[in-house]
């Protein structure tokens, strides 16, 4: 077992537990909410220290936060940023474990 480092948990926000997400695990792909500023090498980092496993590939998307109206209230919500992280043969995290 590897040294868990605090700087991995500001990295990974929470797994994204949706249909979409679950479909993807069974392709060994496993989705993550990160850190908006979080890069590729950092989120394959935290993910192989965090979990013990051998990461394949990442994949990141941004969605842009959108303008809302709350009982007539202007806003806007946040950007997010959503990280697809591929795993080595072999490999697998479940995610409904928890850390």
């Amino acid at each position: 077992m590897t040294t868990k480092d605090p700087r991995h948990y500001d990295v990974i926000i929470r797994p994204v537990i949706t249909e979409k997400a679950t479909y993807a695990s069974e392709y060994s792909q496993i989705v993550f909410k990160v850190r908006l500023s979080a890069t590729k090498p950092q989120i394959k980092e935290a993910v192989e220290k965090l979990f013990d496993v051998k990461v394949k590939a990442v994949n990141t998307a941004v969605r842009k936060g959108k303008m809302r109206r709350f009982r007539g209230v202007r806003g806007r919500t946040s950007d997010e940023k959503k990280a697809v992280v591929t795993l080595e043969e072999g490999h697998h995290i479940d995610v409904s474990t928890g850390l």
